[in-house]
């Protein structure tokens, strides 16, 4: 039942943001930076605290460490932004 995990996930992403739990890797950080539209760490958060079921792309197994890691796309100042889920952190494996 895809609706009963990604609820789940999406729940839990948004959870971790609310508590201002998200941290992001280095490789995440020059990412955002990379895209030259101005969004900050705070900027990224405020984004994941309401992507939703429309902004989910996949799922597939990380082959870093074999868990299942979450790809979202949401659309941000007329841009689709990319986010892998993983655990409690933003995944460095494409």
């Amino acid at each position: 039942m895809r609706q009963r995990w990604l609820a789940a996930v999406l729940e839990r992403i948004h959870e971790l943001a609310s508590q201002g739990r998200l941290h992001f890797t280095l490789k995440a950080l020059r990412e955002l930076a990379a895209l030259d539209i101005g969004l900050d760490e705070e900027d990224a958060r405020h984004v994941l605290a309401n992507l939703n079921a429309r902004d989910f792309v996949e799922r597939a197994v990380s082959k870093k460490t074999g868990e299942w890691m979450y790809v979202f796309k949401p659309r941000v100042g007329g841009l689709v932004i990319s986010f892998h889920e993983e655990k409690d952190q933003i995944d460095e494996d494409n």
